[in-house]
């Protein structure tokens, strides 16, 4: 007779069997406790039986009946470690030719509180029960063995009251949303999500090869026709250099619109805790859809934008030409974190349009509508403006009227407005907050 695996004496559950290649990352939270066949995990208020949910403004956990709370337990030896990148694929590979897909896939969980049927549909993880409300955690996906485990969590420190008023001011703030949408604001629901993200470390190595442009002016024609022309001079430029990029950040999530995601950004790294569920209870939760491969490519390109940049500084000059970079990416490691974003959908005119509050800083990016007067009477009172300088320049000036206008000279008047004339989202940004200990 085989022997059976040993019981955890404070949770009831299995051990985990411990092999040789099993993944130090990502063990499995022993705080609370596992249900429906170790398929689910809850937190019970130790005072009154009921679900603890995780309380933003504490930062404990918290039954929402009985007020009890309890701190949030980390293992002793819980730390956030970089994970080296190329072994981490290489295990990955292994494990598919040997038939363990990369996969989170479908799971009927039972609610414990009320019995009723809660469904785990692809790459959610924590979610509430439809029919009681109930916090549930679906487990063992954040630490399987076949996937790549979370390394840290940052907590939701804005809490949702909060998240209301930002998402009132940056309203308040779009210039050019029409009047009617201003006044009645946005009825709908704020949810609470972790959303996945790859950060990934990388020590570049960089040649490149281009040419510098100095400026110089020149006076040609005559008469009427005399004005005056900027030329360049080009020269050869090229150089090495080592630059190292820390922390850059890939949502794993394809969900949602890439560049409002990214425009959440910075978030305050120093706030990550070593991954633990108890933070997810009675919030949503998601695990990556963006495979560690794709996520390391996004990240590549950008260190490609912002190499550019790096070499357009070194070639100096008035105006730069990049002919070529060359780039080696040393010591790549990488960390799987989840972090906390206030959602919010809703739909004006039946057109829908999605907010995003980073739980973390305040930051408040998202899709809005626009009135199409607003701006038509903005650009007519910024050509009557121009008109106007350009009927009272001194008649003798001939035609270099338009070499007085240099570009930027509109863009000022915009930002009076705090908004852009044109396109598809508007930003929001306040100071970092603290959140409530009341």
């Amino acid at each position: 007779m085989r022997d059976e695996p040993d019981q955890n004496e404070t949770t009831g559950e299995q051990a985990l069997p411990v092999t040789d290649d099993s993944p130090l990352q990502g063990e499995r939270d022993r705080a609370g406790r596992v249900v429906d066949d170790s398929q689910a995990r809850v937190f019970p208020c130790e005072s009154c039986g009921a679900d603890l949910k995780f309380s933003i403004g504490q930062q404990t956990l918290k039954c929402p009946y009985c007020g009890f709370q309890k701190q949030i337990e980390l293992r002793e030896d819980a730390q956030i470690v970089e994970q080296d990148y190329h072994a981490a694929i290489e295990r990955l590979v292994q494990q598919h030719e040997q038939g363990r897909h990369d996969e989170a896939g479908n799971q009927e969980v039972h609610c414990e509180s009320c019995g009723g049927t809660v469904m785990f549909t692809g790459t959610l993880t924590s979610t509430h029960c439809p029919w009681c409300q109930a916090p549930i955690l679906r487990e063992n996906i954040h630490s399987a063995t076949h996937r790549i485990p979370v390394d840290a969590v940052m907590p939701f420190l804005i809490e949702k009251d909060r998240a209301q008023v930002v998402l009132k001011e940056w309203i308040n703030s779009r210039w050019f949303a029409p009047t009617e949408f201003r006044r009645r604001g946005i009825d709908g629901r704020f949810d609470g999500f972790y959303l996945p993200f790859w950060t990934f470390d990388a020590l570049t190595f960089n040649a490149y090869v281009g040419q510098r442009g100095e400026n110089y002016t020149v006076t040609v024609g005559s008469g009427k026709n005399r004005r005056t022309e900027t030329r360049t001079r080009w020269y050869p430029a090229s150089g090495r250099f080592q630059r190292f990029f820390d922390d850059v950040l890939i949502c794993a999530f394809q969900g949602l619109p890439t560049d409002l995601i990214n425009e959440l950004e910075p978030w305050p790294m120093e706030r990550m805790v070593p991954f633990t569920q108890q933070v997810l209870a009675g919030l949503f939760a998601r695990t990556y859809d963006v495979a560690l491969d794709a996520g390391f490519e996004v990240s590549r390109e950008r260190m490609r934008q912002a190499l550019d940049q790096d070499v357009r500084r070194r070639i100096g000059g008035d105006r730069q030409q990049v002919g070529s970079i060359q780039t080696r990416h040393d010591a790549v490691t990488f960390k799987h974190l989840l972090l906390p974003v206030w959602m919010l959908a809703y739909r004006y005119h039946d057109k829908p349009f999605r907010v995003f509050v980073n739980a973390a800083t305040g930051e408040v990016q998202g899709e809005r509508p626009y009135s199409w007067a607003k701006i038509t009477l903005f650009v007519l009172l910024i050509a009557a403006a121009i008109a106007g300088i350009y009927a009272m320049w001194p008649s003798g000036s001939g035609n270099n009227f338009e070499g007085h206008i240099q570009y930027g000279t509109i863009p000022p008047v915009c930002h009076v407005f705090n908004v852009p004339v044109f396109g598809v989202r508007a930003a929001h940004r306040l100071p970092p907050l603290r959140p409530s200990r009341s």
